[in-house]
Formats: C-alpha cells, structure tokens, sequence
C-alpha cells in the first residue's frame, strides 16, 4: 500500500476521532457509501454521514485506530482497527479488533464495509 493511501486513511480516521466531520469527509468520494455499524445498512453522501455521526455521538462515543494496512488483489483496502465503543457515561460497550474494507475511486474512500475479525 502506498504512503498516500495510508496518509489518506490516517486522516479519515483521525478526523471521526477529533469529532472533525470536515476533516474526515475530506477523505471521501460525494457519493459515500458508508455503514451503519450499530443500526445495520447505509448512508450515502457527505450529508448522509454529517447527520448519522452527529446523531450517533450524541448516543455513544466510538474511537477507532488503524492498526494494519493491507491491500487485497481487488485493489480495495483491508485495514484492521481496534475499536472502542463506549456509552456517554465511559462504559464500554466494545472493545476489539474489526477490519474495514474500503473501495476507492479517484483516490478517494467511496464504499465502506466492516468485517468482524
């Protein structure tokens, strides 16, 4: 995987981290495909994802780091993340190792899935 990917990934993933939705929607195609991890399905597009992270932290406190970055002979990305979930008192709802994998188009995220590891 190249440095560029890796740069890009880490600021998608430090962007959610820092509540910076900008930051991390900067990442990311127009037309977004993004999952729902605790509801089931998806969002699509930068608006899409603006509300559904808004409403979500106002309902739990994720955090998620990169741990290992691998590209598959489809060209998308796997990268495995530790996950942190905790409800807005600091209990942890979940704490583990998942992997997302992401396509790409025009050197931006354009689809996101989750693996459970």
């Amino acid at each position: 995987m190249t440095t560029e990917l890796k740069e890009l990934i880490k600021k998608a993933y430090s962007g959610f981290n820092e509540r910076n939705i900008d930051k991390a929607l900067s990442t990311m195609h127009v037309e977004v495909q993004w999952p729902k991890a605790f509801e089931g399905g998806y969002v699509s597009g930068h608006d899409a994802i603006r509300q559904y992270w808004t409403r979500q932290w106002t309902e739990i406190n994720p955090s998620v780091e990169p741990i290992e970055f691998n590209e598959r002979q489809n060209g998308n990305l796997e990268i495995e993340v530790h996950q942190k979930v905790k409800d807005l008192k600091g209990n942890i709802i979940f704490d583990g190792t998942v992997k997302h994998i992401y396509t790409l188009q025009d050197n931006l995220l354009r689809k996101m899935d989750i693996e459970i590891v």
